[in-house]
């Protein structure tokens, strides 16, 4: 039986995309992309989820792409222009389980120091009584240690909780280590599988 929800952030709860802000920036979608894909790119961010400061990251790519400079420092300094907000549908069935008394988790590939803010901007990240966030622990999701973090910290029992993320990569590696996944594509399915769970009503 599960008790727990264990919910990932950005593409389940919060719309995260460096291209809201680059779309600002850009006129022609080809070059947004291929700046996104060989400049700051997602494996360049990902070493902003396990800790690496945004401001060295920056001045790295500066170094690198001096031509660029205006675009790169964007990445720091408009950092909130790459929310959209809420991923549609998903906080009323976040507030459907607080209200069922469900046990309510998070564990999240983030920037460490970014995440403060996204605490202010996102009130019902207080809906959970923990969140994991891989930049202050320093290494990120799919790498089990993430995983164990959550698990020993705050007493999770993998089988009887829900792990529910958008990434294959990260619902492959919960469900190796035992939890129950969701694969989360839109609000209306998950909460479909809530009630096939019988943690919510139908």
């Amino acid at each position: 039986m599960i008790d727990t929800v264990v919910f990932d952030l950005g593409g389940v709860l919060i719309d995260w995309d460096p291209r809201h802000l680059y779309r600002q920036l850009f006129s022609d979608t080809d070059e947004m992309e291929r700046f996104l894909a060989e400049v700051c790119s997602l494996e360049w961010h990902g070493r902003f989820d396990e800790g690496r400061p945004i401001a060295e990251g920056i001045e790295e790519l500066v170094a690198r792409h001096p031509d660029l400079e205006p675009l790169i420092r964007a990445y720091g300094e408009r950092w909130q222009d790459m929310f959209a907000g809420e991923v549609p549908g998903s906080v009323p069935v976040l507030e459907e389980l607080a209200a069922a008394g469900i046990r309510l988790l998070a564990i999240t590939n983030w920037p460490g120091e970014t995440f403060p803010a996204a605490r202010a901007r996102f009130p019902f990240l207080a809906r959970f009584e923990a969140i994991v966030v891989s930049g202050d622990e320093r290494v990120r999701k799919p790498d089990p240690r993430l995983f164990s973090v959550l698990v020993e910290r705050y007493g999770v029992d993998p089988p009887t909780a829900l792990f529910v993320d958008d990434a294959p990569t990260n619902v492959e590696a919960a469900a190796a280590l035992g939890f129950r996944t969701e694969r989360f594509t839109d609000a209306a399915a998950l909460r479909d599988r809530l009630v096939r769970e019988r943690l919510l009503a139908g």
